[in-house]
């Protein structure tokens, strides 16, 4: 679950203008909320693609209230059961040392889908894994390729929560699709 929505597994790739690609994997369990405010729009709304999660954009106008921080549960330590856990696999060949700088630029996609993120609640984590198939410039490269993973990785924790299905039973956090897809 988020703060205030029902979280799942979500999914998202790209390509470099290289022809590199990236994908993301997101099981989404954080402490934050992955939607502004009260509202249906995603903080990962500047990187969607083709509408893959509801197309909305961001809210017009955006006020104060939107920045409230909202957290899941009561958020006590005995609340210890959040960890957004993504996967990032590309077909670049990149080192092992290569691949971390990946998954660090990677993270910062969490920054962009999940407010408020890395509470000390939360245990977000993200791994990375090359295939070694397509050269990458070490520097300009790795940093575009990561660049395009957080983006990627934003992307799938978005559509982790807008895919998801709410648990049938009283009190379950309410999916983005219950609450949000039947009033546009």
């Amino acid at each position: 679950t988020t703060a205030t929505l029902k979280g799942g597994l979500g999914s998202a790739s790209a390509t470099t203008p290289g022809g590199v690609t990236v994908g993301a994997i997101a099981v989404v369990n954080a402490i934050g909320s992955a939607t502004i405010g009260d509202g249906p729009w995603f903080w990962s709304a500047p990187f969607e693609q083709d509408g893959e999660f509801g197309g909305l954009g961001m809210p017009e106008p955006f006020t104060p209230d939107m920045l409230k921080v909202r957290l899941k549960g009561a958020a006590t330590p005995s609340a210890v059961e959040n960890t957004t856990l993504v996967a990032v696999v590309t077909d670049a060949a990149l080192t092992k040392t290569q691949v971390k700088r990946l998954a660090m630029l990677a993270q910062t996609g969490f920054a962009r889908a999940i407010y408020p993120v890395h509470a000390p609640l939360d245990g977000d984590v993200v791994f990375a894994a090359a295939t070694g198939v397509k050269p990458v410039e070490p520097l300009a490269g790795l940093t575009e390729l990561g660049t395009i993973a957080a983006n990627t990785v934003a992307r799938a924790i978005a559509r982790g929560v807008y895919e998801a299905t709410a648990l049938p039973f009283k009190d379950a956090q309410p999916a983005w699709r219950d609450r949000f897809d039947s009033k546009r």
